[in-house]
Parts: structure tokens; C-alpha cells; sequence
């Protein structure tokens, strides 16, 4: 059976912005949400180094790759040093003095270390994982709601529009790693490439749903929640309502279809608004 690639008429377009996040500076900037915002600063305190262990995935292995692929490398990684550039810009608005963002920013450097420490290619197949969930969010942020009102809806419109031209990039280049890891083991078998991978996938899972939820749950201990109700309620957040991770079960579940190529969800059309848009404020 030939390999799936990229269809050929999705290009990257890095989008160099720089986004206004004076409205981080308010401790609930995400619809006044307590919780919301937790987990939000969670993950993104994650993205600047977690983004630039992608980059460096991919370019361990680009000289691999040729032709329409080679490009896509390249956009991949400008458009992943502009996502981690503002989000760093936007963790350096949490309140440092009231909120334990060293101790989280230590916890995440520790983990990144340790997957670097396994070497380029335990680095690319973590970075194929964790570009799926990304990847997930971008659909899912259509559908959230908190208390009826749809996700960012009240929230200062340039920290909307962050989180969203975010999310549309990351489906853009969603496939880009994962084609390079198909030529990076053409040599492999079938089998161990599955086995590989989904065995990988069931492990980042339980460490990054862990991780994020732990880190969110630290950020409200010191918004004032007790420690359990704390846990209980980015839990909540996380998997039942609005259910940020649980609602995207079936693309999840996708990832262990042999054969299984990040396209199979084409999901274009959705995406189509946000990419004009963003695309028509680039060329000004």
C-alpha cells in the first residue's frame, strides 16, 4: 500500500504577528473564567520550549526529505518560532508573584530535557503525538462552551484572535511532521512503525492530559481553590464540561487506524474563515 502523504495543494504560510496581550494581564483574561484561564496559561506555558523541540525534530531529519516537503519543513518550523516567540510574550503577563509560573516553567524544562535526552527520533515521534492533539484544538475551539456562551467570547478580541490564529496554523502544518517521520522510516517495517507510534501516543497521552491538568490545578491553588477542588474542577474542565480533551475522543481514537494519516480528517472547510482572514491581515 503506498504511504499517505500531505494533499498537494495545502501550502504553509508562516504569519509573522505580534499580537496585544495587555489583557493577560488580568488574572481571569479568559472570559473571567478562573478555570478556563488555568488551563489556557497551562498549556501555553508549555509551548515555547515544547515548540522548540518540534523545530528541532524536524530539522534533525530534513536532510531526508526533498522537494514540496522540504518547504513544508521549512514554513513548519518559522511558523512554530513565531507561535513560541508569543507565547512567551503572553506567560510574561501572569502574575509571576501570585502564581507559581517558575515552578511550572521548571517542571516542563525537566520533561522536555528528558525527551531530548532519548535522541532525534524519540524527539520526532513525540512531536508527531503531541502535533495531534494541537491539531485537535482547532475544531473543538468552534464547539466549547462555558456556561452557554461559546469559548472566548469574552475575552479581550486580540487574545481571541491569538488562540485562534494558533489553532488554524496548527492545522495547517499538522501533517508536516508526521510525513517527515514516514521518510525518516521508510526502512522500518509496517508493523514496527505502528507499533512505535501507538505505543508512544498511549504514552504522551497519559503524560501530557497529566501534566497540563496538574499545572492548571496549581495555577488555581493560588487563585484560592482548595487543592482537591482544585483538581477536581480542571478535571471536570478537561474531560465532561466543556470537555477541552474529552470532546475530541474520535479524532484521538483516529491515531490507531493503521494506515492512519493526519488528513484523513480534512478538515479544510472549517478552517477556511479563519485562514482568510488571517491570511488577508498577513499581506496588508
Amino acid at each position: 500500500m503506498t504511504n499517505k502523504r500531505t494533499p498537494e495543494d495545502i501550502t504553509i504560510l508562516p504569519r509573522d504577528f505580534h499580537f496585544d496581550m495587555d489583557g493577560a494581564r488580568a488574572d481571569h483574561w479568559l472570559d473571567g473564567s478562573p478555570v478556563a484561564t488555568a488551563v489556557f496559561n497551562a498549556m501555553s506555558l508549555t509551548f515555547p520550549d515544547g515548540e522548540r523541540l518540534f523545530m528541532d525534530a524536524v530539522k534533525a531529519h530534513r536532510g531526508q526529505v526533498t522537494g514540496k516537503l522540504a518547504q513544508d519543513v521549512k514554513d513548519f518550523i518559522a511558523q512554530e518560532a513565531i507561535h513560541s516567540r508569543e507565547h512567551h510574550m503572553l506567560n510574561n503577563m501572569i502574575d509571576r508573584e501570585k502564581y507559581p509560573v517558575a515552578e511550572i516553567e521548571a517542571a516542563i524544562a525537566e520533561k522536555i530535557a528528558f525527551g531530548r535526552s532519548g535522541g532525534p527520533m524519540r524527539m520526532l515521534i513525540a512531536t508527531i503525538c503531541l502535533e495531534h492533539f494541537t491539531s485537535m484544538m482547532a475544531d473543538l475551539m468552534l464547539d466549547l462552551e462555558i456556561d452557554g456562551e461559546p469559548l472566548f467570547s469574552k475575552t479581550e478580541p486580540s487574545l481571541e484572535r491569538l488562540w485562534r490564529w494558533h489553532a488554524m496554523e496548527e492545522t495547517e502544518h499538522k501533517a508536516v511532521a508526521y510525513d517527515v517521520f514516514m521518510e525518516a522510516t521508510r526502512d522500518w517495517s509496517p508493523l514496527k512503525r505502528y507499533f512505535r507510534r501507538s505505543l508512544s501516543m498511549l504514552l504522551i497521552t497519559q503524560q501530557f492530559t497529566k501534566n497540563i491538568a496538574e499545572y492548571a490545578s496549581m495555577l488555581l491553588v493560588a487563585d484560592g481553590y482548595e487543592p482537591e477542588a482544585a483538581r477536581r474542577t480542571v478535571k471536570d474542565f478537561l474531560w465532561k464540561k466543556p470537555a477541552l480533551f474529552g470532546a475530541g475522543w474520535a479524532i484521538w481514537l483516529s491515531w490507531f487506524k493503521p494506515g492512519f494519516h493526519p488528513w484523513d480528517h480534512d478538515n479544510r472547510d472549517v478552517m477556511a474563515g479563519w485562514k482568510q482572514e488571517f491570511d488577508m491581515v498577513a499581506a496588508e
